[in-house]
C-alpha cells in the first residue's frame, strides 16, 4: 500500500485538543503529545449485495463518483452510525436501485482500503447474498449511473473498480 496517504502521514493535529504534536503511535494509531489522545485507525464498516437472476448472472452497478468512478461495483455503501449491517444493506439496496430485499445470507466479509479525499479508509466489506421482491423496476439512483446483470468472467472482474470486490465475485460468483 502506498503509505503517503496512510492517515498517520495526512492527520496532522489532535482531533481532542486540536494541537499539532499529533504523531504516528504504532501501526494502528496516532498519539498528541499535548494531551495523550491516542487515535486509532479502525476499519469503517460497508456492506455488499450478491443478487443473481434466473440465470444466475450477477447485477453490478456502475459507479457515479470517486474513487472508481464508471467502473463496476456490487450494489451496497457503508454502514452509518449506530445502523445494523443488515439495516444497511436494506437501506443501500433502496437508496440505490428502488429494490427491496426479501433474503439475505451472509457469506463473509473482506479488508480493502478505500482512498477519499487524499485519505485512506480502512474498511470491512460484509458480503451477502440476496434475493428481492422482482427485478422489473430497478432503477439507478443515489451513487449508481446504472445497473446490469453481468455473467461473471475475468473480463468484467477487470473492470470492477474495487480490490475487496473482485475477490468476493472471484470466490463466489465464478
Amino acid at each position: 500500500m502506498d503509505r503517503t496517504f496512510h492517515p498517520q502521514n495526512v492527520l496532522r493535529y489532535c482531533p481532542r485538543c486540536g494541537c499539532g504534536h499529533f504523531e504516528p503511535y504504532g501501526e494502528k494509531a496516532s498519539k498528541c503529545h499535548d494531551c495523550g489522545f491516542v487515535f486509532y485507525y479502525n476499519a469503517a464498516t460497508a456492506v455488499a449485495a450478491i443478487i443473481k437472476d434466473s440465470q444466475n448472472r450477477v447485477l453490478l452497478t456502475r459507479r457515479a463518483f470517486e474513487p472508481g468512478k464508471g467502473k463496476l461495483d456490487l450494489p451496497g455503501g457503508f454502514v452509518d452510525p449506530l445502523e445494523s449491517a443488515e439495516t444497511a444493506l436494506e437501506r443501500e439496496i433502496k437508496e440505490e436501485l428502488e429494490l427491496e430485499i426479501v433474503t439475505k445470507s451472509y457469506k463473509g466479509s473482506f479488508p480493502n482500503t478505500y482512498l477519499y479525499g487524499g485519505v485512506v479508509y480502512f474498511t470491512c466489506d460484509l458480503v451477502y447474498e440476496c434475493t428481492v421482491v422482482e427485478y422489473d423496476h430497478i432503477a439507478a439512483n443515489d451513487d449508481v449511473t446504472s445497473a446490469q446483470f453481468y455473467t461473471i468472467t475475468e473480463d468484467v472482474i477487470e473492470q470492477v473498480g474495487g480490490q475487496s470486490i473482485k475477490n468476493i465475485l472471484r470466490k463466489f460468483c465464478m
